[in-house]
């Protein structure tokens, strides 16, 4: 039987947090032959990509690079246009929104954690995390971004600037101002992709504890089998389509 937090979207659950509905991805390519993943002048990135994720649990993006998997998890967040199909977020079909309503969804709705990490180099630790905060509005963003420097270990660093930080200590960052919101859903493309082994553990370990500690969902790509198979359900993308569920 196939397992509830993953599935097919003819029996979404009512606390799905995620309902990918068909999902295609095209692009132009006019170097393309007409094969079984192109049509002449198009390329096929992802192809009828149907799946849902329980609101709290964890999945992992798995598949070969070059497969679709930062693509999927772009179209998750609506930072892409998808040719076909569509995403629901909380049952809010994200592609029926304007780009002013996407941007709003984001804001409020999910966290984004980067292999590159994506801080501001001219902000210091303390205002990367505030940031998210301060774009709500929210009067105690300095206090939460401190608060949440030091649940990731970071409370002798709030000052330092990301050139002044290593790796793994700028990962902790990213994390802390991708949970710092509370945000019911996460998405992670490949966060320990730039870190070495031990400082990638113990950076997954705290996304994990984190996630844990706030009921979010989670939902991350990765090529590492061990990170995958931390998580509650693993699907597996091969030359854009779904072919584990």
């Amino acid at each position: 039987m196939p397992d509830s937090s993953v599935s097919s979207t003819s029996a979404i659950a009512n606390t799905s947090a995620i309902e990918v509905v068909n999902l295609s991805k095209r692009v132009a390519d006019a170097a393309a032959e007409a094969t079984a993943v192109s049509k002449a002048g198009e390329l096929a990135i992802l192809r009828d990509v149907n799946f849902n994720v329980e609101a709290g649990t964890t999945l992992a993006i798995v598949g070969a690079s070059g497969s679709g998997k930062s693509t999927l998890l772009g179209l998750l967040a609506g930072l892409d246009m998808p040719s076909d199909g569509t995403v629901r977020i909380d049952g809010v079909d994200i592609f029926a929104l304007d780009e002013d309503g996407r941007a709003a969804l984001r804001k409020h709705k999910l966290g984004f954690v980067f292999q590159s990490f994506q801080l501001l180099g001219h902000l210091n630790a303390v205002e990367n995390v505030m940031l998210p905060l301060e774009l709500r509005g929210d009067a105690e963003a300095r206090s939460k971004a401190e608060r949440m420097l030091e649940r990731v270990g970071l409370g002798s660093r709030l000052r330092h600037y990301p050139k002044y930080l290593s790796g793994g200590e700028q990962q902790r960052v990213a994390l802390a101002r991708a949970f710092v919101t509370e945000p019911p859903l996460l998405l992670a493309d490949e966060p320990t992709g730039s870190l070495d082994a031990t400082t990638g553990e113990a950076v997954i370990r705290l996304m994990f504890e984190l996630n844990k500690e706030r009921g979010s969902t989670l939902v991350l790509v990765t090529h590492d089998p061990s990170i995958a198979a931390r998580c509650a359900q693993t699907i597996t993308i091969a030359a854009g389509r779904l072919v584990d569920a």
